[in-house]
């Protein structure tokens, strides 16, 4: 009977009590930190569907068919906490095989955006997503990133490329096997530098960012109003990584550039 009232309704209300929405939180974290990742999509969805979400959209965030959606939710009004356990499975033990192993590394290599993901990074937990979406095996968090180890990944900062341009042009390219060389040569031969400058402002004003505040309210943070910032010109050496830099409060200008340019000379 419940199971059908539930057909086509799309706004449920499911309200929780504090203190069962709190447990749920927990036991959905415990699962988590176990890799029972089934176990924690369960909770996940009773807490969405608690939080005014439509069974469509809880379907899509967590990429369950709609009729598991309300499933879950119609075991849940029935046996409340008791309906989320689940029992040992008779199958297969929780165990990669090499071959899977191979083409679980090939897909983390090739980043969470071929996989299906939106975003551009993994972590432990999206693997451990990616693992139990391809291959049905849950892991612990703990695990995964040993075996991740145990494959030669290492957790590492990224970096930005264009997503529309790239890597290379031909002009980059052709400046980087002919013209580059060359300039090295003739600065060794000269025993000159070879420098590459940059420019920055500190602003003295701060930075405004997100703080509470009631709705409705905007807030206001003081300042000095004083539109003044500090600049630093700095070069660097190629061959000997000798820094060079100059701070000003005026304005950069050709005159700043010339200015600083005359410094280098007599260094």
């Amino acid at each position: 009977m419940i199971l059908r009232s539930l057909e086509g309704n799309r706004n449920l209300r499911l309200t929780l009590h504090y203190k069962t929405r709190q447990a749920l939180i927990r036991q959905s974290q415990d699962a988590l930190a176990l890799g029972d990742l089934r176990l924690s999509k369960r909770i996940e969805v009773i807490l969405y569907v608690a939080a005014g979400e439509s069974f469509e959209r809880v379907s899509d965030y967590l990429r369950l068919c709609e009729q598991s959606v309300r499933n879950y939710v119609a075991a849940f009004l029935l046996k409340g906490r008791d309906s989320l356990t689940y029992r040992s499975s008779p199958g297969r033990p929780a165990k990669l095989t090499t071959t899977q192993k191979k083409e679980w590394g090939r897909l983390v290599t090739a980043g969470p955006e071929a996989a299906g993901y939106e975003c551009g990074c993994w972590t432990t937990g999206l693997i451990q997503d990616l693992i139990w979406q391809r291959f049905k095996v849950g892991y612990s968090a703990f695990y995964v990133a040993e075996l991740l180890k145990h494959l030669g990944f290492s957790y590492q900062k990224g970096r930005f490329v264009s997503d529309h341009l790239p890597d290379v042009t031909p002009l980059q390219e052709a400046w980087a096997q002919r013209k580059w060389p060359e300039i090295l040569r003739a600065a060794k031969r000269k025993h000159a530098w070879v420098l590459f400058g940059d420019e920055v402002s500190f602003a003295q004003w701060g930075s405004l960012g997100y703080t509470w505040a009631p709705r409705g309210q905007q807030p206001v943070v003081k300042t000095c109003g004083k539109r003044r910032a500090y600049k630093v010109l700095g070069l660097i050496d190629y061959f000997s990584g000798k820094l060079f830099y100059r701070g000003q409060t005026d304005k950069f200008n050709a005159d700043s550039y010339t200015a600083h340019g005359h410094i280098l000379r007599f260094c």
